[in-house]
């Protein structure tokens, strides 16, 4: 148990929780909050929704601890806000709910796009909205009533200053002292990504980074797979950004370079499917490589601009012989850390990212034995990589390994 300090509805709070604790659990159970409501517990249905630092953030799915010093709003919260007031009447006269559960994270992301959206036309609502899930109304209500504020909004308070950043991504203060990184190391960029006003090869963006945090801070997943190809061939095709980016669900490479012996600069575009949102995470990584080991790093970052969603990824991938099992084959391990900020990142921390993975790594071990080979990939990916999908995937296993349990069949 620690003690976590932070600010709920502009009033200090600080209470000992547990390190799993979340903060839906935190928000209703220590502070009786229970507007607040949580559903799936995923970060998928977006009854939880709150604002974090003035962003809406999927509570369940967020650790209270993450939240030491943040500025937290909940629907209570915004009682006498003036957006959220304009919203209810709207919602009332649009006929905006029925069961009422989703209504009061409906109304926090309503008011995130009535106050950062101030042109939003129906696409766009709808596309915000599609992380809010309402299983009565339709949307039409809804619609209705965002459109109506936004046609004659009211004035909205000052935004929050984001001390921890947007969904709890913190961006910490510079170190100084004889611990202190190197000037260049110690400024990590305002936003976290800055791929727009990059050099030619993007290392500055790379450098100014602080790595150490996303590893510390960031989901981490780890993923091991065999191939039936020698050591050496395997390495090779792992020297090649371009084609390994090919065998990965979404990934795009659009320029490499070259730093020095052991580091590649790399330019492109990873496109990701959410439903109806499809990100396109431009921005460059760099990736140094020990070839004696067998071993390579991956730093990447970058941002996608419909939906202001910005990521910082590190990848650590080892090639060794496979041993007995695969005689004459490759073990391929792979660690993976990533930070999300920004709207995508509210399902960053589900618990099915990691199936996900699971399913997005079996899709690039077949294409990259495809690869090897010479052959086709299998199954082509269309430039995207469709998460939703994937879920569905995942999903449906479950409950097919579930009747299977439940009838003694597996």
């Amino acid at each position: 148990m620690r003690t976590v300090a932070l600010s709920v509805n502009g009033r200090p709070a600080a209470a000992p929780v547990a390190a799993r604790t979340s903060l839906a659990d935190y928000l209703r159970e220590t502070l009786s909050l229970t507007g607040t409501h949580v559903g799936c517990e995923h970060g998928v249905c977006g009854a939880c929704t709150v604002l974090i630092d003035g962003v809406p953030a999927r509570s369940c799915i967020t650790f209270a601890a993450a939240c030491e010093g943040a500025s937290v709003t909940t629907i209570e919260g915004l009682e006498t806000d003036p957006v959220t007031d304009a919203l209810r009447a709207a919602f009332s006269r649009h006929h905006g709910l029925q069961c009422g559960f989703c209504t009061p994270a409906m109304l926090v992301t309503a008011r995130d796009i009535v106050t950062r959206l101030p042109d939003a036309d129906e696409a766009r609502i709808r596309a915000e909205l599609s992380g809010n899930l309402c299983r009565c109304t339709g949307y039409v209500g809804i619609v209705a009533a965002i459109r109506e504020v936004l046609a004659a909004p009211p004035a909205a308070p000052a935004p929050v200053e984001r001390a921890l950043g947007p969904v709890g991504a913190r961006t910490p203060e510079p170190r100084t002292g004889p611990e202190a990184p190197s000037a260049q190391l110690a400024q990590p960029a305002p936003s976290g990504v800055a791929v727009e006003e990059s050099d030619t090869d993007g290392a500055a963006d790379i450098a100014a980074q602080d790595w150490d945090q996303v590893m510390k801070d960031g989901t981490r997943l780890a993923q091991s797979f065999t191939v039936a190809f020698p050591p050496s061939t395997v390495w090779r095709f792992f020297a090649d950004a371009g084609r390994v980016a090919g065998c990965m669900p979404g990934a795009r490479v659009s320029a490499l370079g070259v730093t020095d012996g052991r580091r590649q600069s790399v330019r492109g575009e990873v496109r990701v499917k959410l439903g109806p949102i499809v990100g396109a995470f431009g921005g460059v990584a760099e990736i140094e490589t020990d070839e004696a080991a067998m071993s390579g790093t991956v730093r990447g970052l970058g941002r996608d601009a419909n939906s202001d969603s910005r990521a910082r990824v590190v990848i650590r991938y080892d090639v060794a012989d496979a041993g007995s099992g695969t005689p004459g084959g490759t073990r391929v391990d792979v660690t993976l850390a990533f930070l999300l900020s920004g709207t995508l990142a509210q399902i960053g921390r589900s618990g099915l990212v990691r199936d996900v993975a699971d399913h997005v790594t079996r899709q690039f071990v077949r294409n990259l034995e495809a690869a090897l080979s010479g052959t086709p990939a299998a199954a082509p990916d269309e430039g995207v990589l469709d998460a939703g999908a994937a879920a569905r995937s995942v999903l449906g296993a479950r409950l097919l390994r579930f009747f299977r349990r439940l009838f003694g069949r597996g």
